[in-house]
């Protein structure tokens, strides 16, 4: 039973072993000659094991959302909504007028009956969220005003989706473990970005800071096929009046204007359209986006775009009762595409022009992710040189070599033969770490490695535990095989207690903490429960082996 019990322990730890040994240092493909060499090896590590920016070198950002533009915006809205809410139920509002500068936000709807205000504000309340405004009412206006309270909750949440979107792109870009962060006081609007091994840093800053805004509006212009445009700006202005109203907004035509495949940028007459306002369709309703080419040929990709339900539903009956008429694809302040409705359509679309593959799908991930809620700036950019990266590196593997080599020399001086016992459980800690880091796909900071040479420490220390423990027991008499088994049993108790203790302190570093911090935190977690297993499972194994082959041991080296 016992050799059973052995030969089933023995397994287990060689199968654990031989995986992991695998995972550090085996290819992701076929085995070749080169994985053999101590180069391919290397090699092997490096691709492993994802590097943090301060090991591997990367970008590092600090971004701030123009959160002042943000609240100009949903005021800027909220004072077209208000107006056309008591107009449309032809109250009377004569006009409206807002304000957005120096920390002041407000709308005013000017009235020529006050003795309506409440049926004014009834009405503007049913279309309009104006529930954090302050309101007021004067002998021929009502006023909403934006307090600072909540102003402040507004750049925070400007801030918290600025963060979503930006990390949803880079994810999309392919930038592994980047760290992404508020930073300052809540509603500063600045954000940490750091991206490590990344080789096109001006790539992805246009990719952040791309805007994405789509709408979809119906052309102002007689039905197919007689499109209006206008040669300028002007021209079409004249059409409405002279200026742009609430329901009438001018663009610029710019179908294709994207360079082509030969890099030449077309040359084309500007035109410009008059369209409705407000659009059919916004890019909240976008379900996704792709990059299309019929060719297949650099410089000639389409952007076609599918709806969500809801969006589809209204873009099929708007585009039920607007067959030949025209609509246009506003991107970014400028039609890109109008085309007349033939039939009814519901959740597809296109966005024609003469695209590059690159910034084709670079568009198609910003329309995807959806649009940042403000522009935004840069305040500091760094660049960590992978030189720097390697010497950190080096300086890391020379402190944890150093400490496990000085840590192996005093457990075989001080606990002699049970010291090899010891080694052999560190190694094997070691290396189950790095594999557990590499199954989980974590990134490996310089603070990570910290963590696993305190995690050296903590392992040694179970072994002292458990070796003293035996000590004890046979200074008491007791037979080398009834010492070691209570010295294991006695001493686990204590070590499940300093292990617990130590994974409570170091989840709340992970939970609290933010990217190095959180390296640590997961190199030193991952290495506290693998010791549990090294230090005790393994150690144990190692023990009962040798009381196997000496049944009759009188002494243990100890």
């Amino acid at each position: 039973m016992k050799n059973t019990t052995l030969l089933i322990r023995s397994a287990i730890i060689v199968a654990v072993t031989i995986l992991a040994i695998f995972l550090v240092i085996g290819p992701r493909g076929s085995f070749t000659g080169s994985d053999f060499t101590w180069q391919g090896l290397k090699n092997n590590l490096a691709n492993n094991i994802n590097l943090g920016l301060d090991l591997k070198g990367g970008s590092h950002l600090v971004l701030r959302v123009k959160t002042e533009e943000y609240l100009k915006r949903i005021t800027e809205n909220n004072n077209q909504a208000a107006l056309s809410a008591a107009k449309g139920k032809n109250l009377p509002v004569t006009d409206s007028k807002y304000t957005a500068a120096n920390g002041t936000y407000e709308v005013t709807l000017n009235v020529s009956d006050i003795s309506k205000s409440d049926e004014i504000i009834a009405a503007v309340k049913q279309k309009v969220d104006f529930v954090n405004w302050s309101e007021s009412a004067g002998s021929d206006s009502i006023t909403w005003s934006l307090p600072a309270q909540a102003q402040a909750r507004l750049k925070e949440q400007s801030t918290e989706q600025a963060i979503q979107i930006i990390e949803s792109r880079i994810n999309a870009f392919g930038v592994k473990e980047p760290t992404i962060q508020k930073r300052g006081t809540s509603d500063s609007g600045e954000i940490l970005l750091q991206m490590p091994g990344v080789d096109d840093p001006e790539r992805v800053k246009k990719l952040i800071g791309e805007e994405s805004r789509l709408a979809l509006f119906k052309v102002v212009s007689p039905p197919n096929p007689n499109l209006a445009t206008y040669p300028t700006r002007e021209a079409a202005l004249q059409t409405i009046g002279g200026a742009e109203t609430n329901t009438r907004k001018v663009y610029e035509y710019v179908e294709r204007d994207e360079a082509s495949a030969d890099g030449q940028q077309p040359a084309q007459p500007s035109q410009w359209i008059v369209v409705e306002y407000p659009p059919i369709i916004e890019g909240d309703e976008l379900r996704d986006a792709q990059a299309v080419s019929q060719s297949g040929a650099d410089g000639d990709y389409q952007i076609s775009f599918s709806l969500k339900p809801a969006g589809a539903t209204k873009f099929g009956e708007w585009t039920g009762k607007n067959i030949s008429n025209y609509m246009a694809v506003v991107l970014n302040e400028k039609a890109k595409s109008v085309a007349f409705i033939q039939s009814q359509i519901f959740d597809q679309g296109q966005i024609s022009g003469r695209f590059t593959k690159a910034t084709a799908d670079d568009l198609a991930l910003t329309l995807k992710s959806g649009a940042l809620p403000a522009q935004i700036e840069y305040l500091e950019e760094r660049t960590v040189g992978p030189s720097l990266g390697a010497d950190s590196i080096a300086s890391g593997v020379r402190a944890s070599v150093g400490g496990l080599v000085f840590v192996i020399l005093f457990m075989l001086i001080y606990y002699r033969g049970a010291g090899i016992n010891a080694v052999v459980a560190l190694v094997l800690n070691m290396v189950l770490t790095l594999a557990a880091l590499i199954v989980l796909d974590s990134t490996l900071t310089l603070p990570g490695i910290a963590g696993l040479i305190l995690g050296i420490g903590m392992a040694v220390d179970s072994n002292v535990l458990i070796f003293e423990r035996m000590r004890e027991e046979i200074r008491d008499g007791k037979l080398v095989a009834k010492a070691v088994e209570l010295g294991f049993d006695r001493a686990f108790i204590t070590i499940i207690d300093t292990h617990v203790t130590t994974i409570i302190a170091a989840i709340i570093l992970y939970l609290y903490g933010s990217g190095p911090i959180r390296g640590f935190a997961v190199t030193l977690i991952l290495g506290l429960i693998i010791n549990l297993f090294s230090a005790v499972f393994v150690s144990r194994t190692i023990f009962l082996w040798l009381l196997e082959r000496n049944p009759g041991m009188k002494k243990l080296s100890i």
